[in-house]
């Protein structure tokens, strides 16, 4: 995956500024948030997560606040983001994106990532493809683990709501064909090397 992704770096061109945006999009437990941490730190670029602007309560109209509030900034010279995260649960209380720094590449990570929206952003696209099963499994176990106020139940309800609200978004943008890189998210984090 490195060659493929060295060989698009020297060819494609920033489309945000002078910031080159590489997507990072996959269902919720795909392995995206492990790809972008490890990409990021390898390219010494900055992480954006669509986490940040979505939640359970707005789970498909957060995506105009990322092109307010990060696309747009960047395009018009901002070296540094300042935006307010949303909350996941009634006690997720996220710090805000303060002075976040404006890199040469920048990674914007998470479900919807290669919106149709987006594209005129981003420079370079990868889809971390896993099964549905999985993802949900993966997905569940990570909130289960971190969300004392919510019952097992409950959030597993959340996910399947999020899996239809996921399917829909698949249909309507086929990010998996849109990608210039589709990672096996079952083997993600052997792909870097």
């Amino acid at each position: 995956m490195m060659d493929s992704l060295q060989n698009l770096l020297n060819s494609r061109m920033p489309k945000t500024g002078k910031t080159l945006f590489i997507a990072i999009d996959g269902r919720g437990g795909s392995g995206k948030s492990t790809l972008a941490k490890q990409l990021a730190h390898r390219l010494q670029a900055e992480l954006v997560a669509t986490d940040d602007f979505a939640s359970w309560d707005n789970p498909l109209e957060w995506w105009p606040l990322v092109i307010e509030r990060v696309f747009e900034p960047i395009k018009h010279g901002a070296q540094v983001l300042n935006y307010p995260r949303s909350k996941w649960w009634p006690t997720h209380n996220p710090e805000p994106a303060l002075n976040q720094p404006v890199t040469k590449i920048m990674i914007l990570k998470g479900v919807s990532a290669l919106r149709k929206e987006f594209r005129e952003y981003i420079s370079i696209s990868i889809f971390v493809d896993t099964p549905k099963e999985l993802c949900s499994k993966r997905g569940i176990e990570r909130d289960i683990k971190s969300n004392t106020l919510k019952s097992e139940s409950e959030i597993r309800a959340e996910w399947e709501r999020g899996t239809i609200n996921e399917d829909a978004y698949i249909a309507r943008d086929q990010p998996r064909a849109y990608a210039d890189i589709v990672i096996d998210g079952t083997e993600a984090k052997s792909q870097l090397s």
